[in-house]
């Protein structure tokens, strides 16, 4: 998937389908001179429903299908033959959506699991035919029901990615260059600020084929919960993360400074983020001997008093296996 194929924000105008009218026919055959009312009913207005599919992993596909319609109901017919139901529509999404009223901001739904199936306009019942409205005192009643009208709504989609694990830093931090040793992703990668401006995710492979997802979120900078720099459009994408990786540099003039930047971020944009499990990767310690690292080491474990942290190098490949196993530990804790 190219980075510009990645849409995680779309707006549609959805219609489902009318339902058709009943039918006012009264019966003619032969040697029967007064047959009675014999309208069907019209057929039901197609739904409009969104369908999670685990294959997905953004929205793109509805980037230019902004008008979705169902089928209109058929109208009812003679012999009390029911009109058709109008076509439903099916509307694939990834896991992680979330569907708002454009007009109220009101969440309707989210979808979070494959194949789940939830009505997003409703078609429109059909009317009911003459047949219905009988009566001994009416005998031959000359009408019968208009079908229902269709519902009509313009929602926002907005998706949150599914990941366990999620990266957060300052841009230039190195997440790209992590994931893409961590995972067989092929993340851009550059020597300056914003190379990220699309959500990235990798598969980690694990011991025993088991894996979890790692997503690699553009970098944040100080006052993006008020929407500066980039971070805050896809901050959203934190919220499903299970557990946070803050990823900072071993060349930072304060570590614990930028720690805690990157959290009052978090929590402004929302307090719960600060719930989640969290864990530090010094990056770029292929820098430092092991004198300084143990300088290092000493005084972060007195500022990180209680946070748990890890030194690696994405570029020497150092310390990379205990930051899985510490990972997949902390998820399967989470799980538990």
């Amino acid at each position: 998937m190219t980075e510009g194929n990645f849409v995680d924000y779309v707006k549609i105008y959805v219609s489902s389908g009318k339902g058709g009218k009943g039918s006012t026919h009264l019966h003619r055959e032969k040697f029967i001179e007064k047959g009675g009312p014999d309208g069907g009913d019209g057929g039901r207005g197609g739904h409009v429903f969104l369908v999670g599919n685990k294959s997905l992993w953004t929205l793109f596909h509805l980037k230019f299908a902004r008008h979705i319609k169902a089928g209109h109901g058929g109208d009812g017919g003679s012999s009390r033959s029911t009109g058709a139901d109008g076509e439903d529509k099916f509307i694939e999404v990834p896991l992680g959506t979330v569907v708002k009223d454009t007009e109220t901001g009101e969440v309707l739904f989210e979808i979070t699991e494959h194949d789940e199936k939830k009505i997003l306009a409703k078609g429109g019942k059909g009317g009911l035919g003459n047949w219905h409205f009988r009566t001994s005192t009416n005998q031959t009643p000359r009408y019968s029901q208009p079908g229902m009208p269709a519902e009509e709504i313009d929602v926002l989609l907005e998706l949150k990615v599914l990941a366990d694990v999620g990266l957060v830093g300052f841009p230039n931090a190195g997440k790209s260059t992590l994931l893409s040793v961590l995972t067989s992703a092929k993340p851009k990668i550059a020597d300056y600020p914003f190379t990220t401006l699309k959500p990235n995710l990798g598969i980690v492979a694990y011991r025993d084929f088991q894996s979890f997802v790692i997503a690699d979120i553009p970098g944040i900078i100080e006052g993006a919960a008020e929407g500066k720099g980039l971070g805050h459009y896809f901050l959203r994408h934190i919220e499903r993360n299970s557990t946070l990786l803050f990823l900072i540099p071993a060349d930072t003039e304060d570590i614990k400074k930028e720690y805690d930047i990157l959290l009052d971020e978090l929590r402004r944009y929302n307090p719960e983020l600060l719930d989640k499990d969290r864990l530090i990767a010094i990056s770029k310690t292929d820098m430092l001997d092991e004198e300084l690292k143990a300088e290092m080491k000493a005084q972060l474990d007195k500022e990180l008093a209680g946070t748990q942290y890890m030194f690696i190098s994405s570029v020497a490949q150092q310390g990379l296996t205990e930051l899985k196993d510490k990972l997949w530990k902390m998820l399967n804790t989470t799980v538990e």
